[in-house]
């Protein structure tokens, strides 16, 4: 069995090396590339201003964030999540040291850097770029590339954004196997019960509560905007 995560963060700016912090991390699982709908996604209080250029970019305010945990309250979590996994990301250049810097900042170092924690990371813009060179390899770009719709896509959001990249990384890499349709199959030829209680599957209420946060805050910034041009 083969377990690929693929994730992204936002952060309150892009330098981590002057005090910016992540903000938001999102994870969508695939098993064998079949995208199995087991997700991680958290918000962070950053305890650090949000920088006007990153709010432009997902609309995260310091007030939305302001109840939110601290990163080192859910990094137990996100390691468990990742861990033995490869793990893909859309320029992981920015992402991975965003994450080193948060793991260093933990009492006692507990967890080193990510590389320790899984299997591989790989950059899905690396090989963007290899097989699309001279063109934008960015997000949007690969999505209508590979005619994944995105028009929902208002604000960058870590969870929306791993969701868009699984799909477009199966697509750019071969297509997605739908083992699911086949173990169904089988499992009925065979009289099998398969128990849901073991699935490993996030609570819907969580899932659902983690929604109506994400859309009240982007219909905040939204009458924002009528007032301010980025």
């Amino acid at each position: 069995m083969s377990r690929q995560v693929f994730i992204d963060t936002e952060t309150t700016g892009f330098d981590y090396k002057i005090g910016n912090r992540i903000i938001e991390f999102g994870a969508v699982e695939a098993i064998d590339r079949r995208i199995t709908g087991n997700t991680l996604h958290f918000y962070c209080n950053p305890n650090y201003e949000v920088e006007a250029g990153a709010l432009a970019i997902h609309g995260l305010t310091n007030d939305f964030l302001s109840d939110k945990p601290l990163f080192e309250d859910k990094a137990d979590e996100m390691i468990e999540f990742l861990k033995d996994s490869e793990v893909i990301i859309h320029n992981a250049a920015f992402d991975v040291p965003f994450i080193n810097w948060e793991l260093g900042l933990l009492k006692d170092n507990k967890y080193g850097t990510l590389e320790n924690h899984v299997a591989k990371i790989i950059d899905s813009l690396e090989i963007a770029r290899k097989k699309h060179p001279l063109q934008k390899n960015n997000l949007d770009a690969l999505c209508k590339r590979y005619q994944i719709r995105n028009d929902h896509r208002t604000f960058h959001g870590a969870l929306l954004d791993s969701e868009l990249l699984a799909d477009v990384y199966l697509a750019m890499t071969g297509g997605q196997t739908n083992l699911t349709l086949q173990t169904a199959k089988k499992a009925s030829k065979n009289n099998i019960d398969i128990d849901l209680s073991k699935l490993n599957l996030r609570r819907a209420d969580e899932t659902v509560k983690n929604i109506n946060e994400h859309q009240e805050y982007l219909k905040n910034i939204l009458k924002l905007q009528e007032d301010n041009i980025w």
